[in-house]
């Protein structure tokens, strides 16, 4: 087993290849604590982090979907029903799953995946009395989005806030410094950019174009596509126990029809945030538009030119969050760099579709860029310029070493290129 440190100190390890390092580090992003201490919200179960030292010491609500696709593909199915057992017992205790298990990220949630986490792990368990415990579980989470983020026009958004107003002016203040530009003076318009920020930190996008200072009024494609999930999980898992799935069935079907009406367009063949407050599609194309494709809410036909706007995004080493839109970048969500979530909601939804050769293809450039980076500085690393095959460094932090989901996305595209 290698020494933690030496994984910093740019010492030689045993390790040749990612999956080897992958295989023998689970261990080290595993964390036990039962009781709450300080910031930090107890567990009932042994969680994950994503990282080994350093930064992002607590459990994260989305990435750990991710971290525990490579768990359950290394056959570590107890540590992934233990975090979906934490999620849920956050989830009971504060009535929503918030950002982690940190008392700091209270003010928010993060993206929804959680009905999709618990499906996985059903379908290797076969666990029904489990099964069960989630339903109550996930309906209070729809209960939450329901009544917190739901927008006039039926689709909801991402959102966040705190009632104390020195900190909102902080927040608001922090947000103008994420875009490098300078503050504002004026208190409301510090509110409001706070109001932006956390829509951002709810939506893991923090931060990008793709919302520009706008984030609170958008209805994404990314969110509302998770809560079609949601609502059609909840339907499965009504059918399962012997429930009637019919209030869950038509919320969904309702979802589909409202995503398609304000954030399909068919004049560019794909799908937009829409900004409900000025009533228009930002237009700017994102790997959020594949959250279609992975969870299956549209037709063949509109997937098919989904899978058209692909050469906006892909580069030599995989998607960019982002198409380009100009010369210069800071933002870390944004082109030039690419997440391991994005490639793999991209090629997971491809192979909804029956496009195995672009999903392929696209798996194939994200293990290379691990590849290359992993023969140079012996490590996973949070995100990756897509472009030059770089680690990426955006101003807003210097990219961490990693574990979590880029450790569970590689071992995803190993195993889909082995086949």
């Amino acid at each position: 087993m290698i020494d933690v440190n030496s994984v910093y100190s740019g010492e030689k390890t045993m390790y040749n290849t990612p999956k080897e390092f992958i295989l023998d580090n689970w261990d080290k992003v595993i964390r036990e604590n039962k009781e709450d201490n300080d910031t930090l919200i107890g567990l009932p179960y042994p969680y994950t982090v994503p990282c080994i030292g350093g930064m992002f010491q607590e459990m994260y609500y989305w990435d750990t979907y991710f971290t525990n696709v490579g768990l359950i593909l290394s056959g570590r199915i107890n540590q992934a029903k233990n975090n979906v057992d934490n999620m849920c017992y956050l989830i009971s205790r504060y009535g929503f799953m918030p950002n982690g298990n940190r008392t700091g990220y209270l003010s928010r949630s993060q993206p929804p995946f959680l009905s999709i986490m618990v499906m996985e792990i059903y379908d290797e368990t076969k666990d029904k009395e489990w099964l069960a415990e989630k339903y109550e579980t996930l309906k209070t989470e729809y209960a939450f989005w329901q009544n917190n983020r739901k927008t006039e026009n039926g689709l909801a958004r991402y959102f966040g806030k705190t009632d104390d107003h020195e900190y909102r002016l902080k927040f608001g203040r922090y947000l103008y410094s994420r875009f490098g530009m300078d503050a504002p003076t004026d208190e409301a318009t510090l509110c409001e950019a706070s109001d932006c920020m956390y829509s951002f930190a709810e939506s893991g996008w923090d931060c990008t174009t793709r919302f520009g200072l706008r984030g609170q009024y958008f209805n994404a494609i990314d969110l509302n596509c998770l809560l079609y999930s949601l609502e059609s999980n909840l339907s499965k898992i009504s059918e399962i126990l012997g429930g009637d799935s019919t209030e869950y069935k038509a919320a969904a079907e309702n979802r589909k029809a409202l995503i398609d009406k304000y954030l399909w367009s068919d004049e560019k063949g794909t799908y937009f945030d829409y900004d409900f407050q000025r009533k228009e599609q930002n237009n700017i194309h994102s790997t959020a538009a594949f959250y279609a494709l992975l969870c299956e809410l549209t037709t063949q036909e509109k997937a098919e030119k989904i899978k058209a706007t692909l050469p906006k995004l892909e580069q030599l080493y995989g998607l960019t969050c982002t198409e380009k839109l100009r010369d210069s970048y800071e933002l870390q969500w944004d082109y030039p760099n690419g997440w391991a979530c994005q490639q793999f909601v991209a090629i997971k939804g491809l192979l909804n579709y029956g496009f195995t050769d672009d999903a392929k293809r696209i798996a194939e450039k994200y293990v290379a860029v691990v590849d290359k980076n992993f023969a140079t500085t012996e490590n996973l690393w949070e995100k990756y310029n897509v472009v030059t095959g770089e680690i990426s460094t955006a101003k807003e932090y210097k990219s961490p070493e990693m574990m979590g989901w880029s450790a569970g996305v590689y071992l995803y595209c190993l195993k889909l290129l082995e086949k």
